[in-house]
């Protein structure tokens, strides 16, 4: 124990002092934060006004289309070569022609000129405010009044609630399963890039035969053992730093520049559902401050079901499925590294180990989470090569604790198979070199004694 802990120290210090560590735990929280802040920036920054010339031969628009905050209308008289004359000579945006046999009915024939491209927002707006003022007087044709028409239409909105052993708890679809996915899928890359980092500093040591002066000291097994907990503790030094780091970066350029962040998926989903049960254009300032109280409401209910799912348990989970699938997975990169003389080997081998995982990242997001209790993702959760990832996203949904003792029971027990495979690998392919190895040759190996 005391040389693989040996190892571990080597391992660790190795890496965190290297430059490349240094810089990509500095830059990550530096990227994230202009990938937050920046695009806020832009539009802080950027003048989105628009001033559209409008020729309407027909008349049905005269003064019905209103003058909104970032999209007015200047109307113009004369004929259609006369306005794009006076609209040459000014920087409107576009100029909006409305032909004279234009009807309710048939609405066809209107042209927008501009003296670039006409941009996709700016045809959009004007279709929404050119199609609700046809059918308003569509209505007013009709006999209709369309304020009775929008008070019969009904929004529902359904508040989950939790029947749980302590009581009802508020509970959210999109919080539960985001808390399950971002876990998975912190997992899932942490497996890859760390498994990755395990096997090509076995092939370096290997190439350099630097790994023979090491093996005279320590076996195989301890030598693998610790390369494999010594990166573990590299990726989650790294890992914390990332989070800290992020969290001061993006609050302290946030203060420096003034701006908010960019609105968040939760805070999108939120402006969404606002919008979505607005009464009004989306471009007046009574649906502008709906859609704002309408966007706190569903946040203050997300936080609300975050604060009700059993943090502990996930937080926990996720640490067991982190460091247990990594160290499943790290053995079997080791292994590879071990019995390859060079990085191009490694595609063959590479492949059927990798294979349960994208298997199972794929099956999360559809599967999974559309029936986290169905036996699809049972066993894919109690099956070691597939549960570190299909079972953090069903734990936030509520799993009963037998199923997760079982998995996590199988999860250990996979780890020690695979250890066991991986060291049988290693101790005869790290003194391996110039053989093309097959699968029939690692088999033999798993035998070999020495």
């Amino acid at each position: 124990m005391h040389k693989i802990w040996l190892i571990v120290q080597r391992e660790y210090l190795t890496r965190v002092r290297k430059k490349s560590f240094i810089i990509m735990t500095l830059l990550t929280p530096l990227l994230l934060a202009a990938f937050m802040v920046i695009p806020a920036w832009l539009v802080t920054i950027s003048d989105s006004g628009e001033t559209v010339m409008i020729l309407d031969e027909s008349g049905l628009f005269a003064g019905k289309l209103e003058n909104k905050n970032d999209l007015k209308f200047v109307p113009l008289a004369g004929s259609l070569e006369q306005a794009k004359t006076v609209y040459r000579e000014t920087d409107n945006t576009a100029l909006l022609y409305i032909p004279k046999e234009l009807s309710i009915d048939k609405p066809e024939g209107i042209k927008i000129y501009s003296k670039k491209n006409t941009s996709l927002q700016t045809q959009v707006r004007l279709e929404n405010a050119l199609e609700k003022e046809i059918e308003n007087q569509r209505f007013v044709a009709s006999g209709m009044d369309r304020s009775t028409l929008e008070k019969m239409k009904a929004n529902i909105s359904l508040t989950a609630i939790n029947l749980s052993d302590e009581g009802e708890k508020g509970n959210s679809a999109i919080v539960t399963s985001a808390a399950g996915v971002i876990g998975a899928v912190i997992i899932y890359f942490f497996i890859f890039m760390y498994g990755v980092q395990i096997m090509r500093g076995v092939i370096e040591e290997k190439t350099s035969r630097i790994i023979e002066v090491i093996i005279s000291s320590v076996k195989p097994f301890q030598l693998m053992m610790g390369k494999v907990i010594g990166i573990a503790a590299v990726g989650l030094t790294q890992f914390l730093l990332w989070v800290v780091l992020s969290m001061v970066v993006v609050t302290g350029v946030q203060a420096a520049f003034g701006v908010k962040a960019a609105p968040t998926p939760m805070e999108q989903l939120a402006a969404g559902r606002a919008a979505a049960t607005g009464e009004v254009d989306v471009d007046d300032e009574e649906q502008v401050a709906a859609q704002e109280n309408g966007a706190a409401e569903v946040i203050g209910e997300s936080m609300t079901a975050l604060s009700n799912l059993n943090i502990p348990l996930i937080v926990g989970c996720f640490l067991f499925y982190f460091l247990g699938g990594y160290l499943l997975y790290g053995s079997l990169f080791g292994a590879i590294g071990a019995a390859v003389d060079n990085e191009t080997d490694t595609q063959q081998f590479m492949f059927p180990i990798t294979i349960p995982l994208i298997i199972s990242f794929i099956m999360s997001y559809t599967l999974v989470l559309k029936n986290p209790d169905g036996p699809v993702a049972f066993w894919m959760s109690i099956i070691p090569f597939t549960s570190p990832i299909v079972m953090m996203v069903r734990v936030p949904f509520g799993v009963p604790a037998w199923e997760l003792l079982l998995s996590m029971a199988l999860l250990v027990l996979g780890f020690i198979f695979t250890t066991w495979i991986a060291s049988r690998i290693y101790r005869i392919g790290i003194l391996m070199y110039g053989k093309k190895i097959n699968y029939r040759e690692l088999s033999k190996w798993l035998f070999y004694r020495v």
